[in-house]
């Protein structure tokens, strides 16, 4: 069962490890990334990637991994959102959004691969 919708198409994203979708609806974009058969630090350097993408817009990332990229998400300051739900087929979906009230930036070339 893939956690990638079958109408995303695949796109390329500088400094990427793994390939990347991007579903377009209703004026929104859908970032996509499966790293859920990595090991570190893919998840960390393909999140960071995606999160380059949304900075600043009302576009979503989504990140399908086999666990909860807890060592990003104690990195990342109030301008980022996520949410978290558990698969089906027991990997984790993280869905990253750009905040646009905040009032502080997360400085993403910070963070450690």
């Amino acid at each position: 069962m893939s956690n990638i919708p079958n109408d995303a198409l695949k796109i390329e994203v500088v400094g990427a490890t793994v390939d990347f979708f991007k579903l377009e609806k209703d004026g929104q974009s859908t970032y996509y990334f499966d790293t859920s058969k990595c090991g570190p630090p893919d998840p960390m350097v393909n999140a960071v990637c995606g999160l380059k993408l949304i900075g600043g817009t009302s576009d979503k990332l989504v990140m399908i991994n086999h666990k909860a990229p807890g060592g990003l998400l104690a990195k990342l300051g109030d301008d980022i959102s996520h949410e978290m739900q558990n698969t089906e087929d027991g990997l984790v979906k993280v869905t990253f959004s750009s905040n646009s009230t905040s009032t502080t930036t997360s400085n993403l070339d910070s963070i450690k691969h």
